[in-house]
Protein backbone atom coordinates (compact mmCIF):
# COMPACT_ATOMS: atom_id res chain seq x y z
CA UNK A 1 0.00 0.00 0.00
CA UNK A 2 3.06 2.18 1.04
CA UNK A 3 4.33 1.97 -2.49
CA UNK A 4 0.96 2.59 -4.48
CA UNK A 5 0.94 5.69 -2.50
CA UNK A 6 4.40 6.72 -3.55
CA UNK A 7 3.42 5.81 -7.43
CA UNK A 8 -0.18 7.59 -7.39
CA UNK A 9 -0.59 8.83 -10.72
CA UNK A 10 -4.34 8.88 -11.66
CA UNK A 11 -3.72 10.09 -15.21
CA UNK A 12 -1.34 7.41 -16.04
CA UNK A 13 -3.91 4.95 -14.11
CA UNK A 14 -6.61 5.82 -16.47
CA UNK A 15 -5.00 5.58 -19.50
CA UNK A 16 -3.26 2.34 -18.80
CA UNK A 17 -6.48 0.71 -17.68
CA UNK A 18 -8.23 1.49 -21.48
CA UNK A 19 -5.10 -1.06 -22.80
CA UNK A 20 -5.54 -3.37 -20.30
CA UNK A 21 -8.89 -3.49 -20.55
CA UNK A 22 -8.18 -3.78 -24.56
CA UNK A 23 -6.44 -7.15 -24.03
CA UNK A 24 -8.54 -8.36 -21.09
CA UNK A 25 -11.93 -8.60 -22.45
CA UNK A 26 -10.30 -9.57 -26.56
CA UNK A 27 -8.17 -12.63 -24.48
CA UNK A 28 -12.20 -13.53 -23.22
CA UNK A 29 -13.28 -13.18 -26.62
CA UNK A 30 -10.78 -15.67 -28.32
CA UNK A 31 -10.98 -17.61 -25.54
CA UNK A 32 -14.38 -18.53 -26.51
CA UNK A 33 -12.73 -20.27 -29.81
CA UNK A 34 -10.76 -23.24 -28.05
CA UNK A 35 -12.91 -26.58 -29.26
CA UNK A 36 -14.49 -24.23 -32.28
CA UNK A 37 -11.36 -23.26 -34.89
CA UNK A 38 -11.71 -24.15 -38.01
CA UNK A 39 -8.30 -26.98 -36.90
CA UNK A 40 -6.99 -28.25 -34.03
CA UNK A 41 -4.19 -25.82 -34.56
CA UNK A 42 -6.21 -22.61 -34.69
CA UNK A 43 -7.73 -23.80 -31.56
CA UNK A 44 -4.15 -23.77 -30.14
CA UNK A 45 -3.03 -20.48 -31.90
CA UNK A 46 -5.82 -18.90 -30.74
CA UNK A 47 -5.73 -20.08 -27.30
CA UNK A 48 -1.88 -19.01 -27.13
CA UNK A 49 -3.25 -15.29 -28.68
CA UNK A 50 -5.30 -15.12 -25.62
CA UNK A 51 -2.43 -16.52 -23.04
CA UNK A 52 -0.49 -13.30 -24.43
CA UNK A 53 -3.08 -10.87 -24.57
CA UNK A 54 -4.29 -11.81 -20.64
CA UNK A 55 -0.39 -11.66 -19.82
CA UNK A 56 -0.55 -8.14 -21.28
CA UNK A 57 -3.53 -7.26 -19.29
CA UNK A 58 -2.59 -9.11 -15.59
CA UNK A 59 0.77 -6.86 -15.82
CA UNK A 60 -1.01 -3.63 -16.84
CA UNK A 61 -3.81 -4.33 -14.39
CA UNK A 62 -1.29 -4.57 -11.30
CA UNK A 63 0.31 -1.28 -12.49
CA UNK A 64 -2.93 0.76 -12.09
CA UNK A 65 -3.89 -0.79 -9.04
CA UNK A 66 -0.58 1.07 -8.07
CA UNK A 67 -1.03 3.94 -9.70
CA UNK A 68 -4.53 4.93 -8.45
CA UNK A 69 -3.45 4.41 -5.37
CA UNK A 70 -6.11 2.22 -4.09
CA UNK A 71 -3.71 -1.11 -4.20
CA UNK A 72 -6.62 -2.75 -5.76
CA UNK A 73 -5.27 -6.12 -7.38
CA UNK A 74 -5.45 -7.50 -10.83
CA UNK A 75 -8.14 -9.66 -9.98
CA UNK A 76 -9.79 -7.02 -8.50
CA UNK A 77 -10.22 -5.06 -11.31
CA UNK A 78 -11.02 -7.72 -13.31
CA UNK A 79 -13.79 -9.45 -11.85
CA UNK A 80 -15.25 -7.31 -9.52
CA UNK A 81 -15.99 -3.80 -11.55
CA UNK A 82 -18.88 -2.91 -13.28
CA UNK A 83 -19.50 -2.62 -16.97
CA UNK A 84 -19.65 1.07 -16.73
CA UNK A 85 -15.85 0.90 -15.45
CA UNK A 86 -14.29 -0.58 -18.11
CA UNK A 87 -12.65 1.39 -20.42
CA UNK A 88 -12.05 -1.19 -23.81
CA UNK A 89 -13.12 -0.05 -26.90
CA UNK A 90 -15.78 -1.62 -28.59
CA UNK A 91 -14.37 -3.33 -30.79
CA UNK A 92 -13.04 -6.07 -28.38
CA UNK A 93 -16.03 -7.15 -27.10
CA UNK A 94 -17.97 -8.18 -29.84
CA UNK A 95 -19.71 -11.40 -30.33
CA UNK A 96 -17.85 -14.13 -31.76
CA UNK A 97 -18.99 -14.44 -35.82
CA UNK A 98 -17.35 -16.58 -38.08
CA UNK A 99 -13.70 -17.22 -38.60
CA UNK A 100 -13.32 -14.33 -41.27
CA UNK A 101 -15.02 -12.03 -38.94
CA UNK A 102 -12.43 -13.12 -35.87
CA UNK A 103 -9.30 -12.88 -38.46
CA UNK A 104 -10.37 -9.06 -39.75
CA UNK A 105 -11.01 -8.24 -36.17
CA UNK A 106 -7.30 -9.65 -35.32
CA UNK A 107 -5.51 -8.21 -37.77
CA UNK A 108 -7.30 -4.87 -36.81
CA UNK A 109 -6.62 -5.20 -33.09
CA UNK A 110 -3.19 -6.31 -33.99
CA UNK A 111 -2.24 -4.25 -36.11
CA UNK A 112 -3.35 -1.18 -33.63
CA UNK A 113 -1.35 -3.02 -31.16
CA UNK A 114 1.92 -3.26 -33.37
CA UNK A 115 2.34 0.80 -33.66
CA UNK A 116 0.55 1.32 -29.88
CA UNK A 117 3.31 -0.85 -28.08
CA UNK A 118 6.03 0.24 -30.53
CA UNK A 119 5.44 4.05 -29.20
CA UNK A 120 4.98 3.40 -25.68
CA UNK A 121 8.32 1.39 -25.30
CA UNK A 122 9.84 5.08 -24.69
CA UNK A 123 7.01 5.90 -22.10
CA UNK A 124 8.28 7.36 -18.87
CA UNK A 125 6.32 5.00 -17.17
CA UNK A 126 8.72 2.04 -16.57
CA UNK A 127 6.56 -0.49 -16.21
CA UNK A 128 4.45 0.53 -19.19
CA UNK A 129 7.51 0.52 -21.17
CA UNK A 130 8.55 -2.47 -19.91
CA UNK A 131 5.31 -4.24 -20.75
CA UNK A 132 5.29 -2.93 -24.03
CA UNK A 133 9.00 -4.00 -25.06
CA UNK A 134 8.10 -7.74 -24.39
CA UNK A 135 4.45 -7.61 -25.65
CA UNK A 136 5.72 -5.70 -29.05
CA UNK A 137 6.78 -9.55 -29.68
CA UNK A 138 3.84 -11.25 -29.67
CA UNK A 139 1.53 -8.64 -31.55
CA UNK A 140 3.93 -9.14 -34.27
CA UNK A 141 3.03 -12.54 -33.87
CA UNK A 142 -0.30 -11.87 -33.39
CA UNK A 143 -0.21 -9.77 -36.60
CA UNK A 144 1.51 -12.35 -38.49
CA UNK A 145 -1.11 -15.09 -37.55
CA UNK A 146 -3.95 -12.46 -38.74
CA UNK A 147 -2.22 -11.74 -42.38
CA UNK A 148 -1.85 -15.03 -43.40
CA UNK A 149 -5.21 -16.07 -42.41
CA UNK A 150 -6.95 -12.98 -44.41
CA UNK A 151 -4.73 -13.60 -47.20
CA UNK A 152 -5.76 -17.08 -47.54
CA UNK A 153 -9.48 -16.70 -47.23
CA UNK A 154 -9.89 -13.53 -49.49
CA UNK A 155 -7.40 -15.05 -52.22
CA UNK A 156 -8.82 -18.44 -51.99
CA UNK A 157 -12.29 -19.63 -53.01
CA UNK A 158 -15.47 -17.50 -54.42
CA UNK A 159 -17.39 -18.28 -51.06
CA UNK A 160 -13.82 -17.65 -48.31
CA UNK A 161 -13.15 -14.37 -50.54
CA UNK A 162 -17.10 -13.30 -50.09
CA UNK A 163 -16.89 -14.01 -46.36
CA UNK A 164 -13.35 -12.17 -45.95
CA UNK A 165 -14.95 -9.03 -47.48
CA UNK A 166 -17.76 -9.19 -44.99
CA UNK A 167 -15.69 -9.82 -42.49
CA UNK A 168 -13.59 -6.44 -42.80
CA UNK A 169 -17.04 -4.73 -43.98
CA UNK A 170 -18.47 -5.43 -40.44
CA UNK A 171 -15.20 -4.81 -38.63
CA UNK A 172 -15.56 -1.07 -39.81
CA UNK A 173 -17.61 0.46 -37.87
CA UNK A 174 -15.39 0.06 -34.67
CA UNK A 175 -12.02 0.57 -36.26
CA UNK A 176 -12.20 4.98 -35.66
CA UNK A 177 -12.71 4.10 -32.11
CA UNK A 178 -9.16 3.01 -31.69
CA UNK A 179 -7.62 6.16 -33.27
CA UNK A 180 -9.66 8.85 -30.81
CA UNK A 181 -7.89 10.94 -28.85
CA UNK A 182 -9.93 10.55 -25.57
CA UNK A 183 -9.06 12.77 -22.59
CA UNK A 184 -6.55 10.14 -20.98
CA UNK A 185 -4.80 9.86 -23.75
CA UNK A 186 -4.26 13.66 -24.25
CA UNK A 187 -3.21 14.17 -20.47
CA UNK A 188 -1.06 10.97 -20.24
CA UNK A 189 0.44 11.87 -23.53
CA UNK A 190 1.60 15.36 -22.25
CA UNK A 191 3.26 13.56 -19.44
CA UNK A 192 5.26 11.28 -21.56
CA UNK A 193 3.61 8.28 -20.05
CA UNK A 194 1.38 7.71 -23.16
CA UNK A 195 1.08 8.76 -26.89
CA UNK A 196 -1.97 10.08 -28.80
CA UNK A 197 -4.26 7.34 -30.73
CA UNK A 198 -4.68 9.16 -33.50
CA UNK A 199 -1.07 9.52 -33.71
CA UNK A 200 -0.71 5.39 -34.75
CA UNK A 201 -3.50 6.09 -37.28
CA UNK A 202 -1.45 6.82 -40.84
CA UNK A 203 1.40 3.81 -40.11
CA UNK A 204 -1.35 1.60 -38.87
CA UNK A 205 -3.76 2.41 -42.61
CA UNK A 206 -0.76 1.75 -44.51
CA UNK A 207 -0.35 -1.66 -42.88
CA UNK A 208 -4.00 -2.78 -43.18
CA UNK A 209 -4.36 -1.40 -46.92
CA UNK A 210 -1.39 -3.50 -48.10
CA UNK A 211 -2.89 -6.70 -46.66
CA UNK A 212 -6.06 -5.64 -47.95
CA UNK A 213 -5.38 -5.42 -51.23
CA UNK A 214 -2.32 -8.25 -51.67
CA UNK A 215 -5.61 -10.40 -50.68
CA UNK A 216 -7.39 -9.24 -53.34
CA UNK A 217 -9.91 -7.53 -51.32
CA UNK A 218 -11.77 -3.96 -51.50
CA UNK A 219 -10.92 -1.78 -48.37
CA UNK A 220 -13.97 -1.24 -46.55
CA UNK A 221 -16.48 2.10 -47.83
CA UNK A 222 -16.88 4.84 -45.00
CA UNK A 223 -19.28 3.03 -42.47
CA UNK A 224 -22.49 5.06 -41.81
CA UNK A 225 -22.17 4.49 -38.42
CA UNK A 226 -19.31 4.14 -35.87
CA UNK A 227 -18.95 3.05 -32.50
CA UNK A 228 -17.50 5.77 -29.82
CA UNK A 229 -18.06 6.00 -25.74
CA UNK A 230 -16.06 2.98 -24.92
CA UNK A 231 -13.60 4.33 -23.16
CA UNK A 232 -15.45 6.17 -21.32
CA UNK A 233 -17.93 3.46 -19.80
CA UNK A 234 -20.25 3.42 -22.44
CA UNK A 235 -20.59 -0.43 -24.10
CA UNK A 236 -23.08 -2.32 -26.47
CA UNK A 237 -25.03 -4.90 -25.57
CA UNK A 238 -22.64 -7.98 -25.74
CA UNK A 239 -20.29 -6.09 -22.90
CA UNK A 240 -22.31 -7.02 -20.39
CA UNK A 241 -22.61 -10.50 -21.23
CA UNK A 242 -19.30 -11.21 -21.55
CA UNK A 243 -18.66 -9.66 -17.99
CA UNK A 244 -21.60 -11.99 -16.75
CA UNK A 245 -19.86 -15.31 -17.92
CA UNK A 246 -15.98 -13.76 -17.68
CA UNK A 247 -16.91 -12.84 -13.35
CA UNK A 248 -19.67 -15.46 -12.42
CA UNK A 249 -17.10 -17.57 -10.57
CA UNK A 250 -15.44 -15.00 -8.76
CA UNK A 251 -18.62 -12.86 -7.66
CA UNK A 252 -20.25 -16.22 -6.83
CA UNK A 253 -17.11 -16.96 -4.14
CA UNK A 254 -15.60 -13.33 -2.98
CA UNK A 255 -12.22 -13.44 -1.44
CA UNK A 256 -11.71 -17.53 -2.60
CA UNK A 257 -8.24 -18.32 -3.73
CA UNK A 258 -6.99 -20.59 -5.95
Amino acid sequence: MAQASVDANPVAAQYIQGIADDALVYAQRLGEWISRGPQIEEDMALANIGLDLLGQARALLTRVGQLDGTGRSEDDLAYFRDERQFRNVHLVEQERGDYAFEMARLLVFSSYQCELYAALRVSSDPVLAGVAEKALKEVHYHRDHATQWVLRLGDGTEESHGRMQQGLDDVAPFVAELFEDDAASVAAAREGAGVLPSSLHDAYVDRVSAVIRQATLDLPEQPRWRSRGGRDGFHSRPMGYLLAEMQHIARSHPGATW
